[in-house]
Formats: C-alpha cells, sequence, structure tokens
C-alpha cells in the first residue's frame, strides 16, 4: 500500500533530505528548502493515455536514419524563427520564461495565428485563463486561426486524453507550474509537479513528434522557476528580456540544441501585440543627439547579429567626499577600471567627478568591445566636447591603456556603413585583417590616447 511520507525539496536543484535545512546540500543556496508530500511504496504503474507502440520506441541504426530537410515548420515570425535556428522542429520542446506582462503569451498567440494559415493544428493548454479570456485577448491580437484550438485545464492526466484526441501539430502550455499530476499528491508548481509534468510532456512530444511550448515562471531573480533540472530536460530555453517601460522586448536563446545559441529577436509592443523590429540598430539610436558632449555609438555583437547602441556617460562634479559611479546597462566593475585607466594614463583627475553611464534604450551589453566606446563617451562628458556624428568607435581597453582586437569585426564595419556612418575606430589589430568594405573610412588605433587624439570634432 502507498505510504504518504514528509521530505523538503530545494525549489532550486531538487535535493531531496528527511529534514529542513537552512542551506541546501546540493547547491548551496539559502532557504529554498520547501516541505512536500511523497508517495512511497506504490506498485501499479501510472495510465497513459498513449498506446503501446508510442510508448516503446525501437532501436535503430544511425546511418540508417533518414532525415528529412524540411522537418522545420515556419512560424510565420521572422525574429521568432532567427531565434529558434530557423524554425520550429518536430517533437522538440521549448521553454519560454520572462518577467509578468512581458510578452510571453502575446507571442505564442500571435504565432497560433500565422501557424493556423498554415492549416496545421494548434492546441492551446491554459491554466491560468479561461477559454473566454483568451478569445477577448485574440480579438486584441486579431487572432481567429480555424485551426487553433482552446483548452482551459490544469490535470495531465486531461490533457493528454485531449492530445490524444485531437491531434495537433503543435502544442502551447500556458504555464506550467500550473498544470499537476493526480499521481503526486503535492501543490501544483512544487518541485516534484513541474518535474514530473516536464517530463511528461517531453515523453509526449519526442513520441508523437509534437513540437511542444511551455511558458514558465520566473523568480525575483529573474531565473526560470522551479528546479534547475527543468531547463536541462528541455531542448530550447527563451528568455524575454526587457523593461514594461519601454517598448521594445529582446528575445534571447541561451539553449538551442537546434541553432546557435545567443541569437536575439526584438520585438516592439503596441496596442495590438508584438512588432517585429526589422532594423533593431536604427531603432536604437532613434533620438540620438547630435553635437553634444558624453555620446558614443559602438556596435556590439549580439548572437551573429551586429548591433548599434549608443553610450551615453556624464560627469560632474561630487557634493560628497567619496565619487559616485553608476553604470546602466553594461557592468559596473568594468566602468570603474576603465575609469581607472583614463586616471592613470591621460592623466584626468576624475577623482572628484561623479561618472555615470547609460546604455541608451534599456539594452544590456557585457561585451569587451563596448571598452573603447565608454572611454570616449567619459573623455568627452570630462572635457565638454563632442564626438564626431559620423564615428562610431569599437575596441578593448586593457589596464595599460591599450587597444586590443575584437571579433567579427568585418561584420560590425558593414552594419555602421549601413546605417550612415563615415568613419569607424576600430583596434589597429584588426585593420590589418580587413578587407574591402566599401567607402566607410577605417582608422585603426594601438592606445586610448590615440584614440582621444582623433575623435573630436
Amino acid at each position: 500500500m502507498a505510504k504518504a511520507k514528509n521530505v523538503f525539496v530545494c525549489n532550486t536543484c531538487g535535493h531531496e533530505a528527511s529534514k529542513w535545512m537552512g542551506q541546501c546540500p546540493g547547491c548551496r543556496s539559502w532557504n529554498t528548502m520547501v516541505e512536500e508530500v511523497k508517495m512511497t511504496g506504490v506498485t501499479s504503474k501510472k495510465a497513459s493515455v498513449l498506446s503501446d507502440d508510442m510508448a516503446m520506441g525501437k532501436v535503430e541504426k544511425l546511418k540508417d536514419i533518414s532525415i528529412n530537410q524540411d522537418t522545420r515548420v515556419k512560424t510565420g515570425i521572422e525574429e521568432l524563427d532567427r531565434v529558434l535556428g530557423g524554425g520550429l522542429v518536430e517533437g522538440s520542446l521549448t521553454l519560454v520564461g520572462g518577467d509578468p506582462g512581458i510578452g510571453k503569451s502575446t507571442l505564442l498567440l500571435q504565432m497560433c495565428q500565422t501557424i493556423s494559415n498554415q492549416d496545421l493544428k494548434v492546441l492551446y493548454i491554459s491554466g491560468e485563463e479561461s477559454n473566454k479570456q483568451i478569445k477577448l485577448r485574440g480579438e486584441r491580437l486579431g487572432v481567429d486561426g480555424e485551426n487553433v484550438l482552446l483548452y482551459a485545464e490544469t490535470s495531465l492526466q486531461h490533457i493528454e486524453q485531449a492530445i490524444k484526441n485531437e491531434k495537433p501539430h503543435i502544442l502551447i502550455v500556458d504555464s506550467i507550474q500550473t498544470i499537476y499530476s493526480d499521481v503526486l499528491t503535492s501543490a501544483p508548481g512544487s518541485v516534484s509537479q513541474v518535474r514530473e509534468v516536464t517530463s511528461s510532456m517531453m515523453k509526449i512530444a519526442k513520441q508523437l513528434n509534437l513540437s511542444t511550448f511551455i511558458i514558465g515562471h520566473v523568480t525575483k531573480d529573474g531565473a526560470i522557476a522551479g528546479p534547475r533540472v527543468l531547463e536541462h530536460m528541455v531542448d530550447t530555453v527563451l528568455y524575454f528580456e526587457g523593461d514594461r517601460s519601454v517598448s521594445y522586448r529582446i528575445l534571447r536563446a541561451v539553449k538551442n540544441r537546434f541553432g546557435s545559441t545567443n541569437e536575439i529577436g526584438v520585438f516592439e509592443m503596441v496596442d495590438s501585440g508584438l512588432r517585429e523590429v526589422k532594423n533593431p540598430s536604427e531603432y536604437m539610436l532613434t533620438g540620438k543627439p547630435l553635437g553634444e558632449s558624453g555620446s558614443a555609438v559602438t556596435c556590439c555583437m549580439e548572437g551573429t547579429r551586429p548591433l548599434l547602441v549608443e553610450v551615453q556617460a556624464l560627469v560632474c562634479s561630487t557634493n560628497f567626499g567619496m565619487p559616485r559611479r553608476t553604470a546602466n546597462g553594461t557592468d559596473y566593475n568594468r566602468v570603474n577600471l576603465l575609469v581607472a585607466v583614463l586616471e592613470k594614463k591621460m592623466g584626468m583627475q576624475l577623482g572628484g567627478y561623479d561618472s555615470y553611464v547609460n546604455i541608451a534604450g534599456g539594452i544590456k551589453v557585457n561585451e569587451p568591445s563596448l571598452d573603447l566606446a565608454i572611454v570616449s563617451a567619459l573623455a568627452s562628458s570630462f572635457k565638454n566636447k563632442a564626438i564626431m556624428d559620423d564615428a562610431i568607435i569599437m575596441g578593448e581597453v586593457g589596464l595599460t591603456g591599450e587597444v586590443r582586437g575584437i571579433t567579427q569585426c568585418e561584420k560590425r564595419v558593414i552594419e555602421a556603413m549601413k546605417m550612415g556612418f563615415k568613419t569607424c575606430i576600430i583596434p589597429h589589430a584588426n585593420l590589418k585583417h580587413m578587407k574591402n568594405v566599401g567607402e566607410i573610412k577605417l582608422i585603426g588605433v594601438k592606445s586610448v590616447e590615440e584614440t582621444l587624439g582623433r575623435i573630436f570634432r
């Protein structure tokens, strides 16, 4: 007979213990152990709605397995296809995370419309909203596809039965924390429930070649709620980034078994839903002031996509004994390091000045090629001299003030040329490897001192 046993499970890593502990022995996280009821002595096999043929696979030779080149399904949203690696893969399991209200459900509901137009059946499982609520949101987004099926249910067993009956091509579960299995006695959203439900969804996706999306809640730190094993089980992990106060959203792939990782898709939130941003560089530079000090443009790489961003700096006299250092959108410690380089190598006495650095538009960039633009913007604000409006600056800065080479420099220069820039300040190490990229003027620099002697108007 089944017996109930109380165990304590870590919300982060899923480690089980017989008693409560302040620190998890598995992942060393604090205050993550929660009590759950675990059934022991269960000998009966869990009933499954899948047939025996579906539940059991077969052994095949690697060389005998044929691959259809058209296994990917286009979602009709180019930015989403880019992040997924070219479209949906049959039998894939994709986890979509992000802050509440950032647009996870909106994007997937818009995807339902484009897929429905391809005569593919979509089953949308909602554990948080009723069918009427989804219908109201669908009317606002213009979603009225005949092949879009809605099912408001939280029981895993009922969902499996609906999948068997409807035989959809695409499955969307919103959200994984609301679905529960009757086999377990713990509450929906607990570690054991999330792990069990995700495992069942993965088996269904692989056995039926069903492309599945599951939406996951995030914690206050921005990580996917539930055990870390959840991200290891799925094929693709997509994160929605961006402030709710700004209109743009970034969809980033941090794990992808079928394509490149760290690819991004840029969307703009409007009244009718999420709209693709075809040229994010132009979007990020909208509103850039001309002829103002403390502003520099650089190019960063997001996956394989070059993206132009504006770096803003403000240096002003401090009213306190200790100057303030603030970094918004980039690494705070890196900004302190670059301020020290300016003080030591360029003789700028910034000890009595507050220094503020901001990446315009709210985007977060941490790659080293941003260094030279930050140094240039700080020096421009300190000297109150404007940088040339048609110049773009990129390069890594070392502690001795040297400018080091960066990766994929040619792609960055081509993107700058497309946006109308006439001068490109790049590391001298990259200059000798550059091919003929067009009419843009390339200036190779070896040090911060050389850079500051060339960028001002």
